[in-house]
This record gives structure tokens, C-alpha cells and sequence, in this order.
């Protein structure tokens, strides 16, 4: 019996737009690894849905069910509520944020069985909160890096 693969998820940024950071921690029986990193200038949005992104990118198996704990709205509602879906189907239509890595997400998406579950933010989830301070810590380090799809509106 496979373990499900638990994956936590936050983004930060200092102002919107900022300098950001994403923090995930992946949990998988009792192995954890925790990935983070900085950008130059960004928003709380695309370090939300980078966090979601990089920790699926490392995944070395695509046959296990993957449950992400995100405190983002914005992630939850726009897979479960399916409007991802409508913005494929318009190419992002209107002007919806953040194309580059929707597209980057719902490509990786297809490979995994993945639920989402909504957590309240700086609450009393020890994992939110430990991808919290992975995010502000890769936020407000000197190792940023460029967020190249981001373009000030």
C-alpha cells in the first residue's frame, strides 16, 4: 500500500509586487523535504501557484494520489470551481493573471490525481505555517531570483 503524497504549500511577497518567495513542504510516510526560494519582484498570487508548481515539478513518480494544503483562495477556487478550465478553453480571455503559470500548472496537473484542501492562513496548521516562514525567509533573503513570466500590469 502506497502512502498518499501530502503536500503544503505558501507564497509571500513583500508588497504587491515585491520581492516574493514560495515555501512547500512535501510529506510522504515518514520522509519530508522542504523546497523554497526567492524572487526580485513578484506577487503574492504567482508565489502562491509557483509553490503548487515546483513542488509537483519534483516529483519522481506521477502514480500516487497528491493532496496539496494551500491557504490560497485563489489556487482552490480556480482548480475546484473549474475556472482554470474556462481559461484554457478562452486563452485567458479578459486579461486573467498570471497565463505562464497556469498554463505551466494545468500541464502538470494532467500527470497526478490531485485534491486540494483549503487551510486558514497563520492559523494552527504547523505545516501552513512552517511553508509561511520557508516563503518570508526565501522572500527576504540576498538569493533572489528574476520571476520572468511576471509583468506589471
Amino acid at each position: 500500500m502506497s502512502h498518499p503524497l501530502i503536500i503544503y504549500t505558501d507564497g509571500s511577497s513583500r508588497g504587491n509586487p515585491g520581492p516574493g518567495g514560495y515555501g512547500v513542504v512535501l510529506q510522504w510516510g515518514d520522509k519530508v523535504k522542504e523546497l523554497s526560494q526567492g524572487f526580485r519582484l513578484t506577487t503574492n498570487n504567482r508565489m502562491e501557484l509557483m509553490g503548487v508548481i515546483v513542488a509537483l515539478e519534483s516529483l519522481t513518480r506521477n502514480d500516487i494520489p497528491v493532496t496539496i494544503y494551500t491557504d490560497s483562495k485563489y489556487i482552490v477556487d480556480s482548480v475546484e470551481k473549474r475556472w482554470l478550465d474556462g481559461w484554457i478553453k478562452t486563452d485567458f480571455k479578459g486579461g486573467k493573471k498570471n497565463k505562464d503559470l497556469w498554463i505551466r500548472y494545468y500541464q502538470l496537473s494532467r500527470k497526478f490525481k490531485i485534491k486540494f484542501v483549503w487551510v486558514k492562513g497563520h492559523a494552527d496548521n504547523a505545516m501552513n505555517n512552517r511553508c509561511d516562514v520557508l516563503a518570508t525567509t526565501a522572500a527576504d533573503s540576498g538569493n533572489l531570483i528574476a520571476d520572468i513570466g511576471y509583468t506589471p500590469s
